[in-house]
Formats: C-alpha cells, sequence, structure tokens
C-alpha cells in the first residue's frame, strides 16, 4: 500500500513550508506528496498568508526535490482553461524529470469562485466542462509528434494544435478522478482515469463508490483492474494515546471523532484500519492528510512505525 502526503495549503501556508514538508517525505520513504488547489481557507482558519498556486508550487518543488511524485488532489476545472492546464503539467513533468500526475475535479467550493473573481456555473455545466477538459489535456498530451489536435466540444474548441509541450510520461502523465457522483463521476473515471480517489468517506461508502466505477468500466469495455483505487484520510498519530490528544488539541478535533472519521491513534491501530481498509476495498494507495504542516515529527512517525508494515 502506497502512503502519499497531502496537504491543504489554502487554509495558510508559505511556499517554504510545503518544501519543508516535501523534502521530510521525500527523505521519509513515502510515495509522493500532494497538495489541494484552492483559492480560499475553510472554517475558522484566517488563511495567512494567504494561498499558493498549485502548479507554481509543483514547479518549484520539481526542480527541489528528486525522487517522490508529485500533484494535485485535485485542481479544480473552473480555475483554468484545458490547453494552458495541459502546458503547464507537461511543462512540470518535464521540470521534474517525469514525476507529475494531474488530479482534475470540477469544482465545488463557491466561496473561493467569488473571492477571486472565477466563474461558478450550475453542477450540470461543471461536469460537462469537467469531461471536456479532461479530453482536450488528454487528447493533447496523447497526440504523436508532428500531428495536430483538434476539438469541438459545447464549452472548448481546438484547433489544428501542435499539442506541444509533450511531458515526459508517455503516452501522459497519470490522470486521478475521483468524488461521490453516483453516476457521471464514475462513467469519467472509466474513460479517463488511471487513479479514482474517494475521500473522506467511511470504508463502506468508499467501497459502494469502486463498485460504481468497476461498473462504468465494463460498460465500455475497459478492465476496472487499470486503474488504481485510493482514499484520503486524514491523520492524527502519536506515540501514545497522549501524543494522540495533543494533536488533536492542534487540529481542533476531538480523538473519538477522528478515530471514526480518520486515521487516528497510535501507529499499531493506523496499520490495523489501514488493513480494514484495503481487504474492504481493494485501495492500495491513501493519502495521508496533515493538516499541521508544522508537525514534521509526525510525518517522520508514520514513516517509521506505520509504512514498514504494510
Amino acid at each position: 500500500m502506497d502512503l502519499r502526503i497531502f496537504t491543504e495549503p489554502q487554509q495558510g501556508a508559505y511556499y517554504d513550508d510545503l518544501l519543508r514538508v516535501a523534502r521530510a517525505a521525500e527523505d521519509s520513504g513515502y510515495d509522493a506528496f500532494f497538495r489541494s488547489d484552492h483559492f480560499l481557507a475553510m472554517g475558522d482558519a484566517s488563511g495567512e498568508p494567504g494561498p499558493t498556486d498549485a502548479w507554481i508550487t509543483l514547479a518549484g518543488l520539481a526542480r527541489e526535490t528528486s525522487r517522490i511524485r508529485l500533484g494535485t488532489l485535485v485542481t479544480s476545472a473552473t480555475f483554468r482553461n484545458p490547453g494552458p492546464l495541459a502546458i503547464a503539467v507537461a511543462q512540470v513533468d518535464q521540470m521534474s524529470g517525469g514525476r507529475v500526475e494531474l488530479g482534475l475535479g470540477g469544482g465545488w467550493f463557491e466561496a473561493e469562485h467569488k473571492a477571486y473573481g472565477l466563474p461558478f456555473p450550475p453542477l450540470a455545466e461543471r461536469f460537462e466542462i469537467l469531461a471536456e477538459q479532461l479530453e482536450v489535456i488528454t487528447g493533447l498530451w496523447r497526440t504523436l509528434p508532428g500531428d495536430r489536435f483538434n476539438f469541438a466540444g459545447k464549452h472548448y474548441t481546438v484547433t489544428d494544435s501542435p499539442a506541444l509541450p509533450k511531458p515526459v510520461q508517455q503516452p501522459a502523465p497519470p490522470v486521478i478522478v475521483g468524488g461521490h457522483g453516483k453516476k457521471k463521476t464514475p462513467a469519467l473515471a472509466a474513460r479517463f482515469a488511471d487513479e479514482f480517489n474517494v475521500a473522506f468517506s467511511s470504508v463502506d461508502e468508499a467501497a459502494a463508490q469502486f463498485g460504481r466505477v468497476d461498473a462504468a468500466c465494463a460498460e465500455i469495455g475497459r478492465d476496472p483492474q487499470e486503474i488504481v483505487r485510493s482514499v484520503a484520510q486524514v491523520i492524527c498519530v502519536g506515540r501514545d494515546d497522549a501524543e494522540v490528544a495533543r494533536r488533536a488539541l492542534v487540529l481542533g478535533r476531538e480523538v473519538d471523532e477522528l478515530r471514526e472519521n480518520g486515521l487516528a491513534g497510535t501507529p499499531a491501530e493506523v496499520v490495523d484500519k489501514l488493513g480494514t481498509w484495503r481487504d474492504r476495498t481493494g485501495a492500495t494507495r491513501v493519502y495521508l492528510q496533515l493538516l499541521d504542516l508544522a508537525d514534521i515529527d509526525q510525518v517522520e512517525l508514520v514513516a517509521s512505525e506505520v509504512l514498514p508494515n504494510l
């Protein structure tokens, strides 16, 4: 089971904060460092010193790390047009030597769109935009050298594109699709995803959603085993109950609630819970949501006490 560190910089972070976590994750043996792609803090956080742009951040990390994979969980299709996004991701893939993954979703946080002047269409239209962006981005990446890419959709038209630059990873960097929609989301995953992610859900909810993706794959004749199953869970791991309680206090949450809705407890407890996730959902990859970016000790603790036992 792969473990990946997942951060939420919209809650307030400098680039150097993210660099510190990414380097600790790489040095400790994690598979990847991922970040959200949001522009506005959620909950009671002030958001200071402010958000950081996801793909500018990943471009910097591409040059300051050497092994760890890098990506978004997830970039919103409402933030960027597909052509420039395909260029940006391909460039960061080049800068990293082929270590980038693109998580792409339809967008859901209306307040951040209002805060930064971004259109926020109705849900059905956001799904249309997401589907067309997936088609354009993957189409551009997979266009053979010397050929041209064309696309005519409801929201985007691409005419006679040379489809450059090319990413290092061929035929394309991995694409991650995720979400809880019961019909459209699994259908998009079956068509475009290399990985399907279910975030912050129960074991039963995740298993049911993975089953829907399998069914959507069957409908179009795709082998569902081609799609990596992944989940995202908040972490609050301590060497003993007292350390777990201290970490929960920093997060402003109750230990019992975190045990119920995340990966909280001692390393042994977390290893057992990850085993349950694997056995009941088939998930082979877990994104560990690290909400306290200063807590490098927890990153190292999970790497030394949990990762070797998976």
